[in-house]
């Protein structure tokens, strides 16, 4: 493409911006944001060629438009956009909810939305800011779409070709099954990370407790230092999806506190090799390359 947007030049737009520019599928990379010291660091890295002012300067010729800013600024910036969206702009978005994204979209766009494509890279970590970008981050990922019926199919595929030239796998899902599935196996995570790391910090021992917390506090709580401004945002956007996986989870932890009161080691450990046996497979599965899409999810 000839002039590429990214709104939000941090992890995931300036890694977006650097794959492009090593693959040589982007001739121009225009930049906006809300930190000027962020915009300016994003140009001194080379992420981006050119920092705009405002929304009219950014789009003038625009090909693409990528969103990766919080889920919950979707609606004001594509509303900003509107005045100035071309015929040939096509607008998509990282955001790791959806149904919200599309509901934003059709308010901010009316009969415009059909130039807006949602999508959600399965990549990221727990740096942000656009020293955190790199341009191998997306290769070997997974990117789910979640069309609209109003999308043209050329448009659609416009978008999946941007993210295959970054290295990603494309997958398709609708909306709604696209926030069912992040919120069991990505929001929950981020949720219960940040809910122990909150509580350890709370005690009047914290000190002594981070102390001696090791790898395996680490790996479970990595996430936690993630972004609070985009999981506040992602948390609120996915509420009812999340509230089901967190009663479920909590009926899980009810019955765990149940057996341990009743040191029933037997049973302790049947949920514990259960879950050995699942978490094994799935790794193995994506050591073999990704395990196969149930029938109704197309894989491109």
């Amino acid at each position: 493409m000839d002039r590429l947007v990214v709104i939000g030049v941090g992890l995931i737009g300036g890694s977006f911006a650097l794959a492009l520019k090593a693959a040589g599928a982007v001739r121009h990379v225009a930049g906006l944001g809300r930190d000027p010291q962020a915009m300016a660091r994003a140009l001194e890295l080379g992420i981006v060629d050119e920092v705009c002012s405002s929304v009219e300067e950014a789009m003038r010729g625009a090909d693409m438009v990528l969103l990766a800013a919080p889920v919950g600024q979707t609606g004001p910036i594509l509303a900003s956009l509107l005045p100035w969206l071309e015929p040939q702009t096509i607008v998509t978005d990282a955001g790791s909810t959806k149904c919200d994204v599309v509901i934003a979209a059709r308010e901010a766009l009316g009969a415009r939305v059909n130039q807006f494509v949602p999508g959600h890279p399965i990549a990221g970590s727990e740096s942000n800011g656009p020293d955190a970008a790199m341009a191998g981050l997306y290769r070997g990922k997974k990117t789910v779409l979640t069309p609209l019926p109003e999308n043209d199919p050329a448009t659609v595929e416009r978008v999946a070709t941007a993210w295959r030239q970054c290295g990603s796998l494309i997958h398709t899902l609708s909306p709604e099954d696209h926030d069912r599935v992040f919120a069991a196996v990505s929001h929950l995570p981020h949720l219960l990370a940040y809910a122990l790391v909150d509580d350890i910090a709370a005690k009047p021992h914290a000190n002594l407790l981070f102390q001696y917390a090791a790898s395996g506090f680490r790996d479970f709580t990595r996430i936690a230092g993630s972004s609070p401004e985009m999981w506040r945002d992602i948390s609120l956007a996915n509420r009812t999806a999340l509230l089901t996986e967190l009663d479920a989870y909590l009926a899980q932890l009810t019955t765990l506190r149940a057996r341990l009161a009743a040191a029933d080691g037997p049973a302790l450990e049947t949920v514990y090799a259960n879950a050995q046996r699942a978490r094994r497979a799935w790794q193995e599965a994506i050591e073999a390359g990704s395990p196969p899409p149930p029938p109704n999810q197309e894989i491109e």
